[in-house]
């Protein structure tokens, strides 16, 4: 499962905050019922436009990883939640929305096949 979060109007303090991002994504995998596999990595980012700065970070979970971009200057962020394992994509949109108080909202879900990811390796390899 494949949840694509596009959040607006959120406040810029809060986008530029490499600590609650950092905290955030220490949190967050055990509040929808994924497994950390190691610390959060936080990174700020300057580019050529001053518009372009933002925060960036990922967390490694056992179903694979949470990424969290965030543009400030436009009151804009882009999260990513690809796990291999289905989970409450709803709450997971909700913690999003009230941790970064997200204006408005867009979301999309790309579901995997049915089968489990062994099955699906196998079936290829077996070809």
């Amino acid at each position: 499962m494949h949840l694509i979060i596009d959040g607006f109007g959120s406040n810029p303090k809060l986008l530029e905050s490499e600590e609650l991002l950092y905290q955030l994504l220490d949190d967050y995998p055990a509040q929808i019922g994924m497994t950390k596999v190691a610390p959060p990595h936080v990174f700020r980012y300057v580019g050529s436009k001053p518009e372009d700065w933002g925060i960036s970070g990922f967390v490694l979970i056992a179903e694979s990883h949470i990424s969290i971009h965030t543009f400030p200057e436009r009151r804009y962020v882009n999260i990513d939640i690809f796990s291999c394992k289905d989970f409450d994509s709803e709450r997971a949109i909700k913690i999003f929305q009230l941790q970064l108080h997200l204006g408005k909202l867009r979301s999309h879900i790309i579901n995997r096949p049915e089968s489990s990811l062994g099955e699906k390796v196998d079936a290829l390899v077996n070809r």
